[in-house]
């Protein structure tokens, strides 16, 4: 595999130092929470980490799938893959200057985790994602 050189490629961008970690987390929204949790853990082959009615999340080879009922207040419809940062203000900013559009600023959901979410040029919703 090779390794792409960026720093002389000019993309239209400023790029700071705000490093992707890669897509960790992916949420998907369910109408029934108990029957995915089902089909989830008979994919997975485990029981769930996180099981709240609000939420239920496994992990699974380093990677959180999580259950989200209705879509969460955020209104999911359909799978958004979270991609972990070192610094989501940062990010965000990156992606916006390139052209993304904030659907959810970034906010703390507990335990010191923040999310956001962008949209793309053509409207497909990614997620950011920082723990501190």
């Amino acid at each position: 595999m090779t390794v792409m050189d960026l720093t002389d490629l000019d993309l239209g961008v400023n790029m700071t130092d705000s490093s992707t970690a890669g897509i960790l987390t992916v949420l998907h929204p369910v109408s029934d929470l108990a029957a995915a949790k089902a089909v989830y853990t008979a994919l997975l082959g485990m029981l769930p980490q996180t099981d709240s009615p609000y939420y239920v999340g496994f992990e699974a080879a380093g990677q959180q799938i999580g259950l989200v009922p209705g879509g969460g207040p955020q209104g999911m419809t359909s799978p958004v893959a979270y991609w972990h940062v070192a610094d989501i203000e940062a990010k965000l900013a990156e992606v916006t200057a390139a052209g993304g559009t904030v659907k959810e600023p970034a906010h703390d959901v507990g335990g010191g985790r923040l999310v956001a979410t962008f949209t793309d040029l053509d409207g497909n919703v990614l997620g950011l994602l920082q723990d501190r």
